[in-house]
């Protein structure tokens, strides 16, 4: 993965408000961090940042140049939006070094079909790895093609590419095919709890309602009538 250039501003306001000031300009609030540095605020502009995480995604590496002067190579380490506009609210990044060997969660995509009559059960959709900062991979896709009810997908069923490291256990499901269940299943069900609706509609054709359908039926079509309301 390539890094990323992006320019950033020292950042002197601090709280709710200065926060509020620096998205108001089109930046958000972030903070540098690592190798027992000082941790530094700054400030960086939104939509490119916001641009390069669609691209790179979670893991895309930045080199960041500071209007004082200074320069650093970071990391995304959280990154904070807000839960209803989905904007950037503040981001943390991690300083490293060319060279340097980090640990990330990468994204995992399943491929190809399983058997028919099967489904697929996601139990973990990113696999934990160690590589090179600079060279960290985007994802990895393993292939479910043909796979059979009861065939697993671990974390060592993934293939690395050279240079990138398993972090985790080898044995961690990251995804299971099992039956896909009938319509019959699907049904009963669907059938097993009835709704508070269902349940006070059957009561108003309790006791009373069956008294008024038989004394429809003794006296023809209005009853009938009456039944199918």
């Amino acid at each position: 993965m390539s890094e990323v250039k992006i320019s950033a501003e020292p950042r002197t306001e601090f709280g709710k408000g200065g926060a509020r000031r620096t998205r108001r300009a089109g930046k958000v609030p972030a903070v540098l961090y690592g190798h027992g540095e000082k941790p530094k605020h700054i400030a960086l502009p939104a939509r490119e940042f916001a641009a390069a995480i669609r691209h790179g995604g979670a893991n895309q590496l930045f080199a960041i140049e500071i209007s004082d002067g200074t320069q650093a190579l970071a990391l995304p380490k959280a990154i904070q939006r807000d839960p209803i506009k989905d904007t950037l609210e503040h981001i943390d990044l991690l300083l490293v070094r060319r060279g340097e060997k980090v640990t990330v969660d990468v994204p995992v995509h399943l491929t190809g079909e399983p058997a028919r009559n099967t489904l697929v059960v996601h139990e973990q959709n990113t696999l934990s790895v160690t590589a090179d900062a600079t060279r960290l991979p985007e994802g990895f896709e393993v292939s479910i093609e043909g796979l059979e009810v009861g065939a697993q997908v671990t974390a060592g069923d993934v293939r690395l590419p050279q240079g990138v490291e398993l972090a985790g256990d080898p044995e961690q499901l990251l995804a299971l095919i099992s039956q896909a269940p009938t319509a019959e299943q699907m049904a009963a069900e669907a059938g097993e709890e009835p709704t508070e609706e269902a349940e006070e509609e059957a009561g108003a054709e309790g006791p009373g309602a069956e008294a008024a359908e038989a004394r429809g039926e003794n006296e023809g079509a209005p009853a009938q009538a009456s039944a199918q309301a």
